[in-house]
């Protein structure tokens, strides 16, 4: 079975002063301006509950493939 693509590509349009700070602190982390532009996005949503984490897609994987026995 081939792997899925699980990234999307998409252009976004951010004003000049916010993308400085955001490249800024890319350095700071040792990221890529992609790198933390993801991070960031996936750390507001796993904040406002919108993401799920690791764990809880893993436990639901597991009950649905006891669900089909």
């Amino acid at each position: 079975m081939a792997k899925e693509n699980s990234t999307k590509s998409f252009i976004l349009r951010i004003d000049a002063k916010t993308m400085s700070a955001i490249e800024a602190w890319a350095a700071d982390e040792f990221r890529s301006t992609n790198g933390q532009l993801q991070w960031i996005i996936n750390e507001a949503l796993k904040k406002s509950g919108r993401l799920k984490k690791a764990k809880e897609k893993e436990k639901e994987k597991t009950n649905d493939a006891n669900n089909d026995l």
